[in-house]
């Protein structure tokens, strides 16, 4: 069975017919041969895009740890704890030395004074700085030192004080710790520059502006460093009795604690970085591992399909990974296999075609070669009409050809649109007249509505409805009804769809047929029809449009009561 087709005038250039010159044949075979390999692609955990991986990752904790290492915000913290707890023990020393003071003072003829050089208050001076194990140094009002206590007297003998450094436990790993963060240190400049901490024995509150300031009776607190870059840390109180400044009380810490501790909290911030890198890269590596490895295997698989080496060529499968690289798996797996059945059908239609086009060609060739030799006009005359019909039907085939040819890639790029599918199928039928239809066949139309639409190509669409009408008029018995019916339905998934029936009153289809009928170049004509008045493309075409459509089409037979046939049914359903 086969359908009248709805063909395009054949303005294009046919399809080139397959070569037969057997040297053209092997020459593109040995071009195929010679053709280059595809380059090998050199993977490695270092790959672009696992530099790329591990910079982004690495470039937060890199600038995570160095705002650590350089801002120094714990250290500056420790030097505001100290300079308080100075100030808060300056402030109890200096309170105790007044009272000291008060207890030494003499009345004689109604005057007082208050000195702060004596031997009462260098004792207490004394043992309030051993108990804080804190400097202190004692001036008087006029700025002269008069107690230090580093050199105080006790029992006759000077005594100095100086802790023994404690023995090194540090492990080999700590140590390279240390060193390395010593030389990072002194690469970075030195946020702060503090004035010079006088180191002479000798000296006075000239030498600190502290002092000067507590003896107006302001406290004062001052960070300076030593020539060798220590800190040191010093808070000048006054010393009051009676309201009056009696003198001045300066203590002093080296800043060597805080700078220990700094270093020693900087040094764990460098431990836990240079493990957390490596942890980073690690994690980067296999990151880069799942993401990049399988896109390179897929790139490897795509040149191989591009170069055409092997006849199917498996692309890798990640289905499995359950993410976005699974998906790209399983799109690549899909459109390789679409290419490969693409190919496929262009070879069986290519050997298709060449069959269709050899036997008009042979009949052709012989009808002409017949005719050179016969000398009875009669003959001559049949040879002729021979030949015309044979000329006609390479034309035909050729337009049928060319139209099937370019509905794939015109489908491809056609933007689809809403459909008024009644609209559709009265304007095919509208062509045809009382005088057009043979047998004096009925034509007639039932639809469930009226504003029945679809998405997609409306001349695409009607071509369908006419393969459709033509098939099924050149079936059916003289007087015979044609019935194209359009109704909506709902599946069980309450999808929307459209169905259209077209029927017959013929004498249906072959039961083992009724797939066969939807391929290419099949026909199975009516015993009264002339031979070579089809392509069998017509049915071809319709299941390709309409299935680049969503939809479907399928053939069956109308059936009656007791099982006789009563005509053949074609539907087609369409995504509404």
């Amino acid at each position: 069975m086969d359908a009248t087709e709805f063909s395009e005038k054949a303005s294009d250039k046919p399809l080139p017919l397959p070569a037969s010159n057997k040297s053209a044949s092997t020459a593109k075979r040995s071009r195929s041969a010679t053709k280059a390999a595809p380059k090998k692609r050199n993977w490695s955990p270092f790959s672009s895009l696992s530099r790329r991986i591990m910079a982004i990752n690495l470039f937060s904790i890199v600038f995570l740890a160095g705002g650590i290492l350089y801002l120094d915000q714990f250290r500056s913290g420790l030097i505001d704890a100290r300079l308080q707890a100075l100030t808060t023990n300056g402030r109890m020393i200096a309170g105790a030395l007044g009272e000291a003071a008060l207890a030494d003072m003499t009345f004689s003829g109604g005057s007082s004074y208050f000195n702060l050089d004596s031997r009462n208050i260098r004792r207490v001076m004394r043992r309030l700085a051993v108990v804080t194990n804190t400097p202190a140094r004692l001036f008087d009002r006029e700025g002269d030192l008069i107690a230090d206590s580093r050199f105080l007297i006790s029992a006759g003998r000077q005594i100095i004080l100086e802790e023994l450094p404690p023995p090194d436990q540090r492990s080999s790993l700590q140590k390279y710790y240390e060193n390395t963060y010593a030389f990072l240190a002194g690469l970075i400049p030195a946020s702060q520059d503090y004035p010079l901490f006088p180191e002479k024995r000798s000296v006075s509150a000239k030498d600190f502006s502290e002092v000067e300031t507590a003896l107006k009776g302001e406290l004062k607190t001052v960070i300076r460093q030593t020539r060798d870059g220590r800190l040191m840390l010093t808070a000048a109180i006054p010393v009051q009795g009676f309201k009056r400044i009696l003198g001045a009380l300066m203590l002093v810490e080296d800043g060597s604690a805080i700078d220990d501790a700094v270093q020693a909290a900087q040094v764990m911030t460098l431990t836990v970085f240079s493990i957390t890198v490596v942890i980073t890269l690690l994690l980067s590596l296999y990151l880069a591992r799942t993401i990049a490895r399988p896109i390179h295997e897929m790139a490897e698989a795509a040149d191989k399909v591009r170069l055409g080496i092997g006849r199917r060529v498996e692309m890798p499968d990640f289905s499995d990974r359950q993410d976005e690289i699974a998906d790209l798996s399983i799109s690549f797996r899909q459109m390789t296999t679409a290419l490969y059945d693409r190919m496929d059908a262009i070879e069986a239609f290519a050997a298709d075609v060449a069959h269709e086009l050899k036997n008009p060609l042979t009949s052709l060739g012989t009808a002409i070669d017949t005719f050179e030799r016969i000398k009875d006009e009669e003959k001559r005359k049949q040879l002729q009409a021979v030949i015309s019909s044979d000329v006609k039907r390479l034309d035909r085939l050729i337009t049928d050809i060319s139209s099937a040819s370019r509905l794939d890639a015109e489908l491809s790029r056609t933007e689809g649109e809403t459909v008024a599918l009644v609209e559709v199928i009265d304007g095919v039928v509208a062509m045809y007249s009382a005088d057009r239809i043979p047998r004096k066949v009925q034509l007639d139309v039932e639809v469930s509505s009226s504003n029945i639409t679809v998405e997609g190509v409306p001349g695409r669409l009607g071509q369908v409805v006419r393969n459709l009408i033509e098939n099924a008029i050149s079936f059916s018995p003289d007087g015979g009804r044609v019935l194209v019916r359009v109704q909506e339905e709902r599946d069980l998934n309450k999808n929307q769809w459209v169905q259209i029936d077209v029927e017959d009153q013929g004498p249906g289809i072959p039961e083992n047929k009724l797939e066969a009928i939807f391929n290419r170049f099949y026909t199975e004509r009516p015993r009264d029809e002339v031979f070579g008045q089809h392509s069998g493309l017509g049915l071809s075409i319709s299941k390709l449009i309409v299935e680049a459509h969503g939809g479907s089409i399928r053939a069956t037979n109308r059936m009656s009561a007791d099982g006789a046939v009563l005509g053949a049914r074609f539907s087609v359903r369409l995504p509404n």
